[in-house]
């Protein structure tokens, strides 16, 4: 698919089917992901695929937010591993980066996604057992939207360019 195309329709799925995701297609998605520009190329992200009733169980108890999917990306990143120049960490912002691919990935090959960023930190370390250098970013449910779903109202409200870009 055109890039532009990619960008102006895809949208934010609030609603899944149960049908699951390809693995050739997942596969990749996640290798976008692994693509991604970090910071001195470190690539501190680690990305755990949650899939299968126990998995989608727990993830559920952290979060209010994964819509039926039955895929869910946990997005993390190790604090330590990452770039780190003073007291600034990389860490957050290359997992953004990696994320964002993936999104996008995802509709370049016909799977629906959201970002998810409410969920509870801490539980979702406890239960799945992460390491405390191991930081939660974000979970991006995947799937096929419902027949029911569509973009929210706020998806084509755009600002003007001259309200977000500045030249100097």
């Amino acid at each position: 698919m055109e890039f532009d195309k990619v960008v102006k329709e895809r949208f934010s799925t609030r609603g899944f089917q149960q049908k699951p995701v390809e693995k050739e297609k997942l596969e990749q998605i996640l290798e976008m992901g692994r693509l991604a520009p970090t910071a001195k190329n470190v690539q501190p992200q680690k990305i755990y695929v949650l899939q299968g009733e126990d998995a989608i169980n727990k993830i559920n108890e952290a979060s209010p937010c994964i819509y039926g999917a039955k895929t869910v990306l946990l997005i993390c990143s190790n604090k330590e591993e990452a770039f780190h120049k003073g007291d600034y960490s990389t860490y957050e912002m290359d997992a953004t980066i990696v994320a964002t691919h993936m999104i996008l990935a995802a509709a370049n090959v016909g799977v629906d996604s959201v970002w998810v960023e409410m969920f509870d930190n801490q539980k979702v370390k406890e239960l799945f057992d992460l390491s405390d250098e191991i930081e939660p970013i974000c979970l991006i449910p995947l799937g096929y939207h419902r027949e029911d779903i569509s973009p929210s109202q706020n998806h084509y409200s755009r600002k003007p360019l001259e309200e977000t870009v500045i030249y100097l």
